[in-house]
């Protein structure tokens, strides 16, 4: 192990990108700490790659030279009076600034904080009330933020008495000499704040060994490869990004190229570009809108290959939602001239409260989907009708990862047999110790060490299919319905895309639950709209025999978590406390 007053010879760097080969020996993420991680990639020329939205190099950052800058960081921290324990907040902008004081952070023992960039929706006053929820939350004695975000920073700071400063002004400080103190492998390396938490925010404390037990178990389930390349977009606030996409590739000694979120959402096909240049084979993550929406732009061009070449595309991950089968045909549909294989797909599931990877499907074997009757999705019916009226494809999302244990529950908490659905809990060593200062919010999910996910699935041969949001279910007359049914079948009218719609019940005038959808509208004639509406009211009641509310709204209306996903608890709450106008409809 690495004295981490000693300094590291840079010299193995060269000019251009960070190499994808290296003569370091590879470890599978077999560390005590992540910092422990951080001084063994260090020793290799490996590191992070950062590109304009264009896709071109901006700066290769080797693990070496982020080591220097953290340990930096750490003596500056000390300068500051910040003690072991002490919280740094951070605005996760994917740069090398956050990337050291993440790192210097972890080199003093504090905690650091990642906290959201502000979204294209809800404007300056929600993004700084969100900063505040979240700083009081963690209870920082720092918030680190870019210089371009000074005055939404500064706004939420004052509120909570918080001390901030943007990048610039902490590289004057001048470090404080001396021994650095030292966090042991159960002790707190982190808080992860969820997806969607945003007006009672869930911050998980994530120790450094259930961070780098999940980081081992994802590098053996991905089975790397020395010719292996990570490239991502993924925001480095959302676990997915952080974890998935930052930590792991450092704890496996990866090179990583990355694209700015906000860039990757202007010129989506920046991303292929830079799979393309990969002369090695690439390990590269998404939800499914990532997929969606580069298909969408190659719509209007000839041929993929004319550009792209996405042969050496190894791991085509998707998580962090629910998995579109018929979106990631439309991919492959897209992309198979230009060399992209539909086995390289690589579905997973997974949560910030157990770190990262619940399950991962083996490389390989692609997506694999179930039929599954819609009176066993809605538990009632029973599976043994001979046709089935209707069906949904519910995607494989793979085998357990390495310590973790997964059991489907009935209401009643007992176990459930194969293909029978029910609440999806799961324990292991990479599972939270809990929700940081939030007893009753751990107590509400986690019992005798098995965590409560809030996913109903089912297990089928040892594999793993999540059907949904527990608390997203909409119970009508007794019957259940999901609302990713009642938008896809929204979605299949002409004009819409995924995240048009948002569907959610609400108490109508007698007490009755009653569907309602939100839908983006494109059109302006009064008369399409209202020919529209009376379109999509008959297909919502084909599906629940019950006639919804329906209104039609902006586009870009409807809200979204941190990690890109449809909110449709904050879009309910919008709509019926009327921040979500609709357009006006002559009935």
């Amino acid at each position: 192990m690495l004295d981490r007053t000693d300094r590291i010879d840079t010299t193995l760097t060269f000019d251009g990108y960070t190499p994808t080969a290296d003569r370091l020996e590879r470890r599978i993420a077999d560390f005590p700490t992540l910092g422990d991680a951080l001084d063994y990639a260090a020793k290799g020329s490996r590191g992070m790659n950062f590109h304009d939205a264009r896709g071109t190099l901006v700066r290769a950052y080797p693990y070496a030279e982020l080591r220097e800058d953290a340990l930096r960081h750490a003596h500056r921290f000390q300068a500051l009076g910040l003690e072991k324990g002490d919280r740094i907040a951070l605005v996760a902008e994917t740069g090398p600034e956050f990337a050291a004081c993440f790192f210097g952070a972890i080199y003093a023992a504090l905690w650091p904080v990642p906290l959201p960039l502000p979204t294209s929706f809800g404007g300056r006053d929600a993004y700084v009330d969100q900063l505040e929820v979240m700083l009081t939350s963690s209870d920082p004695k720092l918030f680190l933020y870019p210089s371009e975000l000074t005055d939404f920073a500064n706004a939420a700071a004052e509120r909570r008495a918080v001390t901030a400063r943007d990048w610039e002004s902490l590289q004057a400080i001048e470090p404080t000499p001396g021994t650095l103190p030292t966090a042991g492998e159960h002790e707190i390396a982190y808080l992860q704040y969820s997806s969607g938490s945003t007006r009672f925010p869930h911050g998980v404390a994530v120790t450094h060994r259930a961070l780098l037990d999940n980081l081992r178990a994802h590098g053996i389930s991905t089975e790397i490869q020395p010719t292996d390349r990570c490239i991502s977009w993924l925001p480095w606030y959302h676990d997915m990004g952080l974890v998935g996409c930052m930590l792991s590739p450092l704890a496996l000694q990866v090179s990583v190229d990355y694209l700015k979120t906000e860039d990757f959402a202007r010129r989506p096909l920046a991303w292929l570009d830079l799979i393309s240049r990969n002369p090695g084979t690439s390990l590269s993550y998404s939800p499914t809108f990532g997929y969606d929406i580069c298909s969408r732009r190659m719509s209007s061009q000839t041929r993929a290959a004319d550009r792209f070449d996405l042969s050496r595309w190894r791991l085509a991950g998707n998580g962090a939602d629910m998995i579109r089968p018929d979106v990631m045909q439309a991919f492959v549909d897209s992309f198979a001239d230009a060399g992209f294989k539909a086995s390289a797909f690589c579905p997973s599931y997974g949560l910030a409260e157990a770190t990262l990877a619940v399950s991962i499907m083996p490389p390989g074997e692609g997506i694999r989907l179930e039929l599954v009757e819609e009176s066993e999705l809605s538990g009632v019916g029973t599976p043994a009708q001979e046709r089935p009226r209707r069906y949904r494809a519910i995607v494989n999302c793979g085998k357990p990862v390495e310590g973790m244990e997964i059991e489907i529950r009935s209401a009643d908490g007992n176990q459930l047999a194969d293909r029978s659905i029910g609440k999806v809990w799961v324990r292991g060593s990479s599972v939270m110790v809990g929700y940081f200062r939030d007893p009753e919010s751990t107590e509400a999910c986690m019992k005798d060490g098995w965590l409560d996910t809030g996913d109903m699935g089912y297990m089928s041969g040892g594999y793993i299919f999540i059907v949904g949001r527990a608390k997203d279910m909409i119970i009508i007359n007794g019957k259940n319905h999901w609302p990713q049914d009642i938008e896809w079948a929204v979605e299949q009218l002409p004009g819409f895309k995924s995240g048009d719609i948002a569907a959610f019940a609400i108490t109508g005038p007698s007490g009755e639950e009653t569907p309602a959808v939100l839908v983006h509208c494109r059109v302006s004639d009064p008369e399409e709209r209202g020919k529209l509406r009376d379109d999509i009211r008959e297909r919502v009641r084909a599906i629940t025999g019950i006639s919804p509310v329906v209104e039609l709204i902006p586009p870009r209306t409807l809200p979204r978590t941190s990690s890109g996903k449809l909110s449709r608890t904050k879009a309910r709450n919008l709509y019926l406390s009327g921040e979500i106008q609709p357009y006006d409809i002559a009935a």
